[in-house]
């Protein structure tokens, strides 16, 4: 299975959830929050990124879900 990135991006005065290659949303919400909180819940159960956007189309944050294939070291050793 292919895991795909999950986005929230600005759609006119709303908030789409998108996955990646898909140009239909998920879903729409008013306030950016509640689109990150169901793009997280989307992200989390395919185990895939995910990726929010600020208005002007820049990436505010990203966050991963599932196993990591490099995870970070630990620096204390």
């Amino acid at each position: 299975m292919v895991k795909k990135n999950v986005y929230v991006v600005p759609s006119g005065n709303r908030w789409a959830v998108k996955t990646e290659g898909t140009q239909k949303p998920l879903s729409n919400h008013r306030p950016q929050q509640a689109a990150s909180e169901a793009g997280r819940k989307v992200a989390q159960q395919n185990q895939s990124e995910l990726v929010i956007h600020r208005p002007n189309g820049q990436i505010r944050d990203k966050d991963s879900f599932g196993n990591d294939p490099c995870p970070p070291r630990d620096g204390s050793k």
